[in-house]
């Protein structure tokens, strides 16, 4: 067999293990490895979860550089992404060249600093340019090798549909439903009233006004600093806990587990009027809602004051045939420029200085969303946000423990006590 035909059944090999994992939206149409060459260009592949608002960027950037082509694997949920990359990095290939990290998984990835490459030999010192704690935190533990670029934070806000507040007899305009709830007591008690003038449910599920709420709460959440796992003993686990556990009595959630297909087909269905909304969510409402519910949706404050949940970083896995070329694309990326870009196609919340500054962001106004302010109302306090330290295994334990234990209640299988205890024991597997 010929080294050109032992290297395209490699590369088959490799597109088809892709196209399994991560899906149709996720796979590779070529049957080539991730950063091969094709047709005398340099190819790179971007992986990335949910929605990073590239499609403009990526065309943007071949444009600008013809001898590059770009692909995106786009894969829906995060909790799907991570173990496929983690294969891919074991095997040594298959992984994109830039690839997306998200606040619950960086630090899991950032503990095997040789598999990635320290991108400060490609771009410089750009600590300048981003909020310093966003910047650090794609850092080794030691501070010495930069693994990620900041793309975005998660500022909170609260998603609602107006016709639907509407129908049921509640204000509609922004401030004055953002009056309604100052806690989330008053959330709770907008829920109820809502439910009984409509007989539907306020919320999706109470799994997102947990993360929202934990993260209000402050450190410790799952881990402390020296990374023991403290969840049993975190008031702010608790707290989270408790205050959803009520939400879960007051019947005011739809019990539709978020990116669930029943998740995605129930913004067309009317299944449930409001959705805790870190700015990242804005385009996945958009995409679930269709264009028939544009201008139906708006956004209001979130109940208890600000709060920060998501965000990532762009790395470059060691891996890459071409970690010059990916590195100067991550750049490009995460520029002041393109970060307000992304911003303005799918809602990812600026971690760049200038972007923040920038005043087509800060006057940006989202057409879906009723034309909502939401370079105001996000950028508002994103230099204020305070970073909440998340341990190795941050996504796992709330995806895998905290999640499936909170949908336990809401379908009635199992007691709040008894979840509560299932949820601890689920979170040490986890962590391990």
């Amino acid at each position: 067999m010929s080294v050109t035909q032992r290297r395209m059944r490699k590369a088959a090999a490799v597109a088809l293990v892709a196209a399994v994992a991560l899906g149709a939206a996720a796979c590779s149409k070529k049957e080539e490895p991730s950063g091969g060459d094709n047709g005398g260009k340099i190819k790179l592949i971007v992986d990335s979860f949910g929605e990073f608002g590239y499609d403009e960027l990526i065309k943007q950037y071949m444009a600008s550089h013809p001898n590059i082509e770009i692909e995106q694997r786009k894969t829906a949920k995060l909790d799907d992404y991570k173990p496929q990359l983690v294969k891919y990095l074991a095997a040594g290939t298959g992984a994109g060249d830039v690839v997306g990290l998200e606040e619950g998984i960086i630090n899991e990835f950032k503990a095997q600093p040789d598999n990635w490459i320290d991108l400060k030999q490609y771009t410089g010192d750009l600590s300048g340019d981003f909020l310093s704690w966003k910047y650090d935190a794609g850092k080794t533990a030691d501070g010495s090798k930069l693994l990620g670029l900041p793309t975005d934070v998660g500022g909170l806000a609260m998603c609602y549909r107006t016709d639907l507040f509407k129908k049921a007899g509640l204000p509609v305009e922004r401030d004055a439903v953002s009056k309604l709830w100052p806690t989330w007591d008053d959330f709770i008690k907008v829920g109820t009233d809502y439910k009984a003038k409509t007989g539907k449910a306020l919320i999706d599920s109470v799994t997102t006004e947990f993360s929202a709420i934990m993260t209000q709460l402050g450190e410790p959440l799952f881990y402390d600093r020296q990374n023991n796992v403290v969840a049993g003993t975190s008031q702010s686990v608790k707290g989270a806990w408790d205050k959803a556990v009520q939400m879960i009595n007051a019947g005011i959630s739809s019990k539709t587990a978020t990116w669930s297909e029943d998740w995605s087909a129930g913004f067309k269905k009317d299944t449930f009027a409001v959705v805790a909304c870190p700015s990242w969510m804005l385009g996945i409402i958009e995409g679930n809602s269709g264009p028939e519910n544009k201008g139906k949706w708006d956004v209001a404050a979130v109940p208890g004051g600000g709060g920060n949940w998501g965000g990532s970083w762009l790395s470059v896995p060691k891996q890459s045939a071409h970690p010059k070329e990916a590195a100067e694309l991550a750049k490009f990326l995460t520029s002041a420029d393109s970060q307000v870009a992304a911003f303005k196609a799918k809602g990812p919340l600026p971690s760049n200085l200038k972007a923040l500054d920038n005043p087509d962001f800060q006057a940006y106004k989202n057409p879906y969303f009723s034309d909502a302010p939401v370079g105001a109302i996000f950028g508002a306090g994103a230099k204020t946000l305070q970073p909440v330290y998340l341990g190795p295994k941050h996504a796992a334990i709330k995806e895998r423990a905290f999640e499936p234990a909170l949908q336990s209640i809401e379908q009635g299988k199992v007691a709040a006590d008894k979840a509560w205890t299932n949820a601890l024991a689920e979170a040490e597997k986890q962590a391990k």
